[in-house]
């Protein structure tokens, strides 16, 4: 995997046109965490440093290819004293193969605070490191995203609420250090934020041969956080019909901290040949 700081870095071609590079990749399509990731960061350059991004809303439309760059086209919809809109279509060879509008926050504002509490996890060092695990089911998921430490919560130790119907905990972190800037954490957690997210679905159906692809993403992020320290992803499922399955994740720092919060709908499709089946994250359109 390439450096997330080099993923996220896109290039101005013109005013509000910039272009995002392509990096060698063992899936068929796009990650969609990298094309929300670098529609974020163009959305970004074309906002003043006194407001920062509080969510964003995507739809994956077509899927992208990962041997070639996107470009993003950056729509100024709304400039106001306290809120700014930009809107993104991330676009290759002529059509858009994403569209994300983002909202950004003055920074300083006050009012009422409150969160939910951190559900109970084992530690993320009590769990192993399951990268260089070839015969691991999610050998894939680890080996393409291996600048990332994600440890899954194994069902065994799981603290499950009975009232919902499916759910998954994941720890992670970018392995490197990375700088203090909160833009490359807060892009580089929408970069993460698609990886396992759909997975959560699929732990009420184990065996079932699952094609799925990310549909749509909505983001809101919360608070400060560093995305190189542990991160826990508290994911539900709590509904799947119609080939579709509703996912939500909310991601907390390791002092219980609700940093940031997602939705996102995927593709889940039974009944098509194992071949093109997918039951990893490596099978996502973007």
């Amino acid at each position: 995997m390439a450096d997330i700081e080099d993923i996220l870095s896109v290039e101005r071609i013109d005013e509000d046109i910039y272009r995002g590079g392509a990096f060698a990749s063992a899936l068929r399509r796009t990650f969609g965490g990298q094309v929300a990731g670098q529609a974020l960061v163009a959305a970004t350059r074309t906002v003043s440093s006194e407001f920062a991004v509080h969510s964003l809303h995507g739809y994956f439309l077509r899927p992208g290819k990962p041997d070639q760059p996107a470009i993003y086209l950056v729509d100024r919809i709304r400039d106001g004293r306290s809120f700014v809109t930009r809107r993104v279509n991330g676009v290759q060879n002529g059509e858009t193969i994403f569209s994300m509008s983002a909202s950004f926050h003055v920074a300083g504002d006050e009012g009422i605070e409150h969160q939910d509490q951190m559900p109970p996890a084992p530690e993320p060092e009590s769990l192993p490191d399951r990268l260089g695990d070839l015969d691991d089911p999610e050998h894939l998921l680890f080996s393409e995203w291996d600048n990332f430490d994600i440890r899954i919560v194994p069902h065994d130790e799981l603290a499950r609420y009975d009232s919902f119907a499916a759910q998954q905990r994941v720890w992670f972190r970018y392995r490197k250090p990375l700088p203090d800037d909160q833009l490359l954490h807060v892009c580089t957690l929408a970069y993460m934020s698609d990886m396992t997210l759909l997975g959560s679905a699929r732990v009420a159906h184990p065996g079932a041969h699952v094609q799925s692809a990310s549909l749509d993403h909505a983001m809101w992020f919360l608070r400060r956080f560093r995305a190189d320290e542990w991160l826990l992803y508290d994911q539900t499922s709590p509904s799947a019909g119609g080939a579709r399955a509703l996912t939500q994740g909310r991601i907390f720092d390791r002092s219980g901290r609700m940093v940031a919060a997602v939705t996102q709908e995927g593709l889940a499709r039974t009944g098509v040949p194992d071949s093109i089946a997918s039951v990893t994250t490596s099978d996502r359109k973007a």
